[in-house]
């Protein structure tokens, strides 16, 4: 990557930007300062120098740290002068280039896809696409599809640096002529081979923050999210191994289907917001039974506004492109890879239930009394309208160590009654005394009140229940689920 900077202007914000998309999409930098003709000629090195020991530092906390920085003039005097003022720097600009890059290893196999940049008619020609072949091969006569207008030509003729050629591969620049294609539809875009590409509706990817991007990612945000040379709005819900696999190594460009994935209100990072997760509500809500620990994966599933066309396993970038470019902030959120594309159009209800993603549920309550020694009553732990047959059969745990079971409503104001198989224990007896000496001395009119879910003496110390249960975000059922 070749970062450009205005040598009287230094870093502006969006050659931030461009430093942050190197850092996602490039592996070597050069720094070229250019407009070096604007400085006054005593000054000229003293602000040269200056400049690049800015720049120096700069790229000291990135993966480009050392880089090559070096001075031009691109354009001396400026767009308006005359064509006779030689460029300043350019051709060691160029020497540098070349000891710089190294000749990657190319591969004709695999389908033809290339990413166009430039689209124009030629009179008595046709239409030329001009590109770079990301994948693949081509040769004269091959079909071609454009996919994102669902279009297949036949290859009329290709140049390559102004000369005639019959095939072209991975890497190679290339002018491709096509017959009876208005340019007008496509500026830039991919073409590729036909019925290569698939057109999405949504897409899981993999989720990097960028450590520059200030605020929370949060989930049902809108980004923009860039794919190839598209950008289209799209809504985001994140999500994270579950707690016990938050260590596991990273799986690359794969995603599995098979696993159960914890439901996040927002990416987990080390630099969350004070007390965006600090109460206990908050944590319940973010779904992070995980005590401040960050997985070391995280994906997200993308709802376009509109279906994008483009390659699995290709960059994805998010962004907030509506900020003000003059507040100084990083509009760049986060950067992933596309790793499965959802192609159906009803992908709500055929692809997304698979999707195991689910929302840690806890509630608690408290023993109001005991029925007997296999038997409680229970309360505030659902509000009163709740329908309590649902959670009939779920297990609780009283904060005394026994395991209960809840068998069914109990009344009309939210209590329930609890089974409890191993029965209670004599400290839990012990606990829950007074409310058993209170019923043994009541009348039996009285007894008859206190079933009508009159009030009634409690025990001494309070007897917590927690309910622990998944409930999976795609399951239309909405069931709730426990570990065995």
């Amino acid at each position: 990557m070749m970062l450009v900077i205005d040598v009287t202007k230094g870093m502006q914000t969006q050659s931030a930007e461009c430093l942050v998309i190197g850092q996602i999409a490039c592996q070597k930098l050069i720094v070229v300062l250019n407009k070096t003709d604007l400085l006054a000629e005593g000054k000229k090195q003293a602000t040269i120098d200056k400049m690049t020991k800015k720049m120096q530092k700069t790229l000291e906390n990135t993966k480009f740290r050392g880089a090559p920085i070096i001075p031009v003039a691109a354009k001396p005097g400026g767009p308006e002068a005359p064509e006779t003022e030689a460029p300043q720097g350019i051709s060691e600009l160029i020497e540098l280039l070349t000891s710089q890059i190294s000749i990657p290893t190319r591969d004709p196999s695999g389908p033809f896809l290339m990413s166009v940049d430039h689209c124009f008619s030629i009179k008595g020609q046709g239409t030329v696409m001009t590109g770079t072949i990301l994948s693949g091969s081509i040769g004269l006569g091959d079909n071609v599809e454009i996919p994102a207008l669902k279009v297949v030509k036949k290859v009329k003729s290709m140049q390559m640096f102004h000369m005639p050629v019959t095939s072209a591969m991975q890497g190679d620049r290339l002018g491709i002529c096509v017959t009876q294609f208005d340019p007008k539809l496509l500026e830039r875009g991919l073409v590729c081979a036909p019925e290569s590409l698939h057109t999405v509706y949504a897409a899981i990817i993999s989720v990097e923050k960028i450590s520059y991007f200030r605020g929370p990612l949060q989930t049902k945000a809108k980004f923009h999210i860039t794919v190839g040379h598209e950008t289209v709005m799209g809504r985001l819900m994140f999500f994270s191994p579950a707690p016990d696999n938050f260590d596991h190594e990273p799986v690359l460009n794969t995603f599995d289907f098979s696993q159960e994935y914890l439901f996040q209100e927002q990416y987990l990072c080390k630099d969350l917001e004070p007390g965006a997760t600090g109460s206990d509500q908050a944590t319940e809500k973010a779904g992070q039974a995980t005590e401040g620990l960050c997985p070391r994966q995280q994906w997200a599933l993308v709802e376009f506004e509109k279906p994008v066309t483009c390659p699995r396993l290709c960059l994805v970038i998010g962004s907030r492109l509506d900020a003000d470019i003059h507040t100084n902030m990083c509009r760049l959120a986060f950067h992933g890879v596309l790793l499965h594309g959802l192609e159906d159009k009803n992908y709500t209800e055929s692809l997304l239930p698979k999707l195991r993603v689910y929302k840690l549920k806890h509630k608690h309550g408290f023993v109001e009394r005991v029925i007997d020694d296999y038997s409680v009553i229970g309360r505030s732990l659902f509000k009163k309208e709740t329908n309590i047959q649902l959670f009939v059969g779920l297990k609780v745990h009283l904060s005394t160590g026994e395991l209960g079971i809840i068998d069914s409503s109990f009344g009309q104001s939210g209590k329930f009654k609890i089974n409890i198989p191993g029965g209670l224990g004599p400290e839990s007896k012990k606990i829950l005394t007074p409310a058993l000496k209170k019923r043994s001395r009541a009348s039996k009119g009285e007894m008859a009140k206190q079933e009508e879910g009159a009030e009634r003496q409690e025990p001494a110390q309070h007897v917590s229940l927690s309910l622990s249960f998944k409930r999976y975000v795609f399951d239309t059922h909405k069931h709730m689920v426990q570990s065995p």
